[in-house]
């Protein structure tokens, strides 16, 4: 899941002097591209912090907030009132929205780069990453990401074949995506419909057979990394069992793990969670688990989530009936060696077949390279220095160009990491108010040049797609019903 972090960092003392003095620069506008967290944040402190400044941002789709709207659970509403910190932002007069611009085929960075003093690239990590295994393209085998983007409506996955008609799914990875997708496939029908669940998701999971989850890492206890929100969740479904072989909870507890669950409070009162006797000497153990205490009846339970420790993926099996889908994934049982907080799992050659019709995988998202732009292949993200784009190879900076959240830092953190980051890009920019070039072009030409292209949306036009889903939702009880084409989001506005 991706949470809010709630933050009283004190305001930096160089931003109380930048913001006396920026009468007499020449920073008038700004583009941003992208309007998730990473890109509303860098606004809203840019425009705090600099009273002369405009800023324009651009969204390639007709709806803003980026995964606060198709990555956030819809059973996590609370999370999503983010959202009110960034009508606020949008409310300001020297902020313009521009919905359904493509930066890339609409307008190029180049082309941006004429009309503003600086453009900061907040386009978050739109690829995924891949296991790199046997069998990995079989049908059924898919990314986490595209799984939460098609149950959130996101318009390019609402047509995304979901195959739900196995009884079992195995999602890789033991992160909060992963067990946010772990805990949709488990929830009853009743348990979502009131939620803002797409409805083309709401009916294909309820029409699904989907029983068995099982939720798959690669190291033990210690190293998971979902919170403990996310873990007391599974263990109170109404509709499924939470699973788990205390053996296996416990093969992962050498002295270096123990050492991290005894040293980390959030590690401890996880694995206090899944163990009620906390382990005072090293191994052989046998701690009576909370969630493990009744294994073997809750193995029998008829709906499951299953928690798997110490499995690596190593082949996807195609199915008996078709070989063209998945029907089973063979991993390996590992075993952890090294220091504590920076152990490491390999393979003991003992192997396990898991029969499955849907495979997630839930190993983490990257960024994709824009055109123009200096990337680093390494790390998958664009090539910066604390948000100054700059040349890989010689670290020359970019004038005039920026990057904020998962583009610039990679995919980590939650929705309130980004705060600090945008505030680290909001301050290199403003110490280079004095260096940024001059924007050669007017930047309300760019927006009729844009809008004689094609459909540009305005805040107000978005407010009225919003009011057309809290209407429709409103009709269902639910908070709304979202539009999952760009056609549907523009009809409403005609």
């Amino acid at each position: 899941m991706l949470g809010l972090l709630r933050t009283s960092a004190r305001r930096p003392q160089w931003l109380a002097t930048r913001a006396m003095s920026t009468e007499t620069d020449n920073l008038k506008r700004v583009c941003i591209v992208g309007s998730g967290p990473a890109g509303f944040y860098t606004a809203k402190y840019l425009l705090k912090e600099h009273s002369g400044v405009h800023v324009d941002m651009l969204e390639a789709l007709p709806t803003p907030y980026g995964l606060v709207r198709s990555g956030v659970a819809p059973d996590h509403p609370e999370v999503k009132n983010v959202m009110n910190d960034f009508n606020e932002v949008a409310s300001d007069p020297r902020f313009t929205f521009l919905g359904n611009v493509n930066v890339g085929s609409d307008v190029s960075v180049p082309e941006l780069q004429e009309h503003y003093n600086a453009v900061v690239l907040a386009s978050g990590a739109t690829d995924d990453r891949k296991l790199n295994v046997p069998g990995e393209n079989l049908t059924g085998v898919m990314a986490a990401r595209s799984f939460v983007n098609w149950y959130n409506g996101h318009p390019a996955f609402r047509d995304l074949d979901v195959p739900l008609d196995s009884d079992t799914a195995v999602v890789i990875g033991q992160g909060n995506v992963a067990v946010d997708c772990a805990r949709i496939l488990s929830k009853s029908p009743a348990e979502l419909s009131s939620t803002d669940i797409s409805a083309h998701a709401l009916d294909a999971l309820a029409k699904g057979g989907i029983k068995k989850v099982v939720l798959v890492g690669r190291r033990g206890c210690a190293q998971a990394a979902f919170t403990m929100k996310e873990l007391r969740e599974i263990t109170r479904l109404e509709d499924a069992a939470c699973v788990m072989n205390p053996a296996e909870l416990n093969s992962g507890l050498n002295p270096a793990s123990l050492k991290e669950i005894e040293e980390t409070r959030s590690q401890k009162r996880m694995y206090q969670l899944l163990s009620t006797e906390f382990p005072l000497q090293i191994l052989p153990i046998s701690p009576v688990c909370t969630v493990a205490k009744d294994y073997t009846a809750n193995a029998q339970s008829s709906r499951q989530i299953q928690i798997r420790f110490l499995l690596s993926p190593v082949e996807f099996l195609p199915d008996a009936k078709d070989p063209t889908r998945v029907g089973a994934i063979k991993v390996e049982v590992n075993q952890l060696s090294g220091e504590a907080f920076a152990q490491k799992a390999s393979g003991t050659g003992e192997f396990e077949v898991i029969p499955c019709g849907l495979v997630l995988r839930s190993i983490g998202y990257k960024s994709t390279p824009l055109e123009h732009v200096p990337f680093d292949t390494k790390r998958n993200v664009l090539s910066n220095v604390a948000g100054r784009i700059v040349e890989p190879a010689t670290q020359a900076v970019v004038r005039g160009l920026y990057c904020a959240g998962w583009v610039k830092r990679g995919p980590s953190g939650i929705i309130g990491t980004n705060i600090n980051d945008a505030r680290e890009t909001v301050a290199s920019l403003l110490a280079d108010v004095a260096e940024l070039p001059a924007a050669t072009k007017d930047a309300t030409a760019l927006h009729e040049a844009l809008r004689a292209k094609k459909r540009v949306v305005s805040w107000l036009d978005y407010g009225r797609i919003e009011a057309a889903e809290a209407a429709a939702g409103a009709a269902v009880g639910k908070p709304r019903e979202k539009f999952t084409s760009v056609a549907a989001m523009l009809d409403t506005l005609q």
